[in-house]
């Protein structure tokens, strides 16, 4: 029996970041345009849809009290990416005190971290707006438009 699948991207995000534990020159704070993928799967709607492309924007369910689309651009657009455990947090948060960053505090980086985190955020967020109807398959996050690393559930 088949299944239905649809996909979507999300872009134009610029984000920094760095692996505190990493080496050279991981380590230190690096940049990149952003971008990422969700895969859904599901039964088609009432628009022969698996999922509503506008659900970003049009989602009454939240994530950490924002809209989906909202929730993206506050952790990705111009951020500052910083691993719970990084050493450097005083200083992170110093920088953001000052306004001189963004800071968005996560439980780890990278960008195999980075498919998994926003899995983990979206997917309960799809689950609950499509009453179990949908749900996320895939994430593929895009660094620069030629690294990427999923997670797949």
């Amino acid at each position: 029996m088949g299944k239905f699948q649809s996909s979507k991207i999300f872009d134009g995000f610029n984000t920094s970041y760095r692996q505190w534990e990493g080496d050279k020159p991981h380590k230190f704070l690096h940049g990149f345009n952003i971008s990422f993928k969700l895969y859904f799967e599901g039964e088609l709607d009432t628009n022969n849809w698996v999922m509503d492309f506008g659900f970003a924007k049009n989602s009454k369910t939240l994530i950490d009290g924002k809209q989906p689309k909202e929730w993206m651009d506050y952790t990705f657009n111009h951020t500052v990416l910083i691993s719970e455990d990084d050493p450097g947090m005083g200083g992170w948060k110093t920088m953001d005190g000052l306004g001189v960053i963004q800071l968005r505090i996560i439980p780890t980086t990278g960008a195999e971290s980075f498919a998994k985190y926003i899995f983990d955020k979206i997917n309960p967020c799809i689950q609950e707006e499509t009453e179990g109807r949908v749900r996320l398959t895939k994430v593929k996050f895009m660094e620069h438009g030629k690294n990427a690393a999923c997670y797949v559930d």
